[in-house]
């Protein structure tokens, strides 16, 4: 969900492309076993990412919209 301002939305955006990332290479575990660490540092880097966007929207005072399951 990006929000919370411009930084927190472009690093919302990057956690989206790395995610990506990380879907391809478990997608490639049936072809043929991946590195375990470019496993890890996929997850770790998204988790990075929304620590830091979630950072971000906070430093600059932005309101960042919480996600609630039930209404989706």
């Amino acid at each position: 969900m990006p929000g919370g301002g411009l930084v927190a939305s472009y690093l919302h955006l990057a956690r989206t492309v790395c995610r990506r990332a990380e879907r391809l290479v478990v997608g490639m575990l049936s072809e043929e076993p991946p590195e375990a660490q470019n496993l890890r540092y996929l997850n770790r880097l998204s988790d990075a990412l929304f620590v830091m966007s979630r950072h971000a929207s906070r430093l600059y005072g932005e309101a960042e919209p919480l996600w609630e399951p039930e209404k989706t």
